[in-house]
């Protein structure tokens, strides 16, 4: 009887902790995406850290935070920056960003420890972003044309979010939190 009451009381605390922990990485992805630079080209893009830190998020954390903290944070930027019309292929590109790269970060039994799933999930990833952001935007601009001139930038922020999300990820695996199983 007593261990049904300990597994009933760890069980929410487990899913309380782990919408904690979600809100947490998606308000990190939301001021991180914050910190940006405009494209002079493209429609509008912006190179931001937030890539970076939904590639955090998905190595630490696997692919359901990374996916949901990915969406949630770079979701609400879109909608509360201004860029609200982006808001869906946010959502959309984002979450699948972040679901692929924490599966393959996450496979085989690894935990996001080892550094060339990591870097293989990321690289993965990037096509499947751009290619909803095209998708995105030609719907968005009635042409098939024009996206094209976003994916230069879409490249760039990724390239750019990898080469600072793989030497974080490095660090923050050796402290002791990411070194015990949970």
């Amino acid at each position: 009887m007593q261990n049904i009451q300990k597994q009933a009381y760890i069980k929410p605390r487990t899913k309380t902790f782990d919408l904690v922990i979600t809100a947490i990485l998606a308000a990190l992805i939301f001021t991180a995406t914050l910190i940006n630079i405009k494209l002079p080209f493209g429609q509008g893009g912006l190179i931001h850290l937030g890539t970076s830190m939904l590639f955090m998020a998905a190595i630490l954390f696997g692919p359901k935070k990374g996916a949901l903290a990915g969406a949630i944070g770079m979701g609400l930027f879109d909608i509360l920056g201004g860029w609200a019309i982006w808001a869906p292929t946010t959502i959309i590109s984002r979450a699948l960003q972040g679901l692929i790269v924490g599966k393959i970060a996450w496979s085989n039994g690894h935990r996001g420890d080892n550094m060339g799933l990591n870097i293989l999930g990321a690289v993965v990833s990037m096509p499947v972003m751009i290619a909803v952001y095209y998708i995105g935007q030609a719907i968005m601009f009635k042409s098939w044309i024009a996206p094209m001139a976003s994916i230069p930038g879409d490249i760039i922020q990724n390239v750019v979010g990898l080469l600072i999300a793989i030497p974080v990820c490095i660090a923050l695996k050796k402290t002791p939190y990411f070194k015990k199983k949970f």
